[in-house]
């Protein structure tokens, strides 16, 4: 039997550093979230929101999926962007893919990974739709970094077309939305394409941002 004796140890010790740190911490958390930033980002536990962005708990709002896919149908994520929008009044919504994705890989090589495949056909579609970019692609390897830059812009234009955005640019609240690549090798976040900062501007932003991949 597989304990966790450990991880409560750790926790224990990670509690006692904070409260040591700051001894209002955990009162203050437990009052309310206040972020500024919501993540949506993929479900690879080699990609930690809070410690790749170097923030606390409670400053970022965290969604993750299998190849952080933004998809219409998705009442989770659908749910978890509208509390953040219209109750947190998060300024920035972020769509962080990385470099290395399993799931964006096994559609880059054609490859079956079972259940996941009915999920990833989201991003099958998302290939054929940019089959001549990816055909340009030297090897594997790169062609499934090219899709996975190619789903980031593809999910931040499903984050703009929902209802939830619209509706808050068109009150006038201030919130952009961006798309974020994480490279596994180096710990970096990278800009993938422009930003969007209102309603009209996102197809133009799309745009764009499909010319920055190769």
């Amino acid at each position: 039997m597989c304990s966790l004796d450990g991880l409560f140890a750790n926790n224990r010790t990670w509690a006692a550093q904070r409260r040591s740190q700051d001894p209002e911490f955990f009162t203050r958390l437990a009052r309310q979230q206040s972020p500024r930033y919501l993540w949506i980002g993929c479900s690879d536990s080699r990609v930690p929101a809070n410690e790749i962005l170097g923030l606390d708990p409670g400053e970022v709002f965290v969604h993750r999926n299998i190849a952080n896919l933004v998809v219409h149908s998705d009442l989770n994520c659908l749910s978890v962007l509208q509390y953040a929008v219209e109750t947190l009044k998060v300024e920035h919504v972020m769509v962080v893919g990385h470099y290395g994705c399993g799931g964006v890989q096994a559609v880059a090589e054609k490859r079956s990974t079972g259940l996941a495949d009915n999920w990833l056909r989201h991003i099958e579609d998302i290939s054929f739709k940019h089959d001549e970019r990816l055909a340009r692609a030297n090897g594997e390897g790169q062609r499934g970094a090219r899709l996975v830059e190619l789903n980031v812009i593809e999910q931040v234009a499903n984050v703009c077309r929902t209802t939830i955005m619209r509706r808050a640019w068109y009150r006038g609240q201030r919130i952009e939305v961006h798309g974020l690549v994480y490279g596994l090798d180096d710990g970096l976040l990278r800009r993938i394409g422009s930003s969007v900062n209102n309603g009209q501007s996102w197809m133009q932003c799309y745009e764009e941002s499909l010319q920055t991949v190769a």
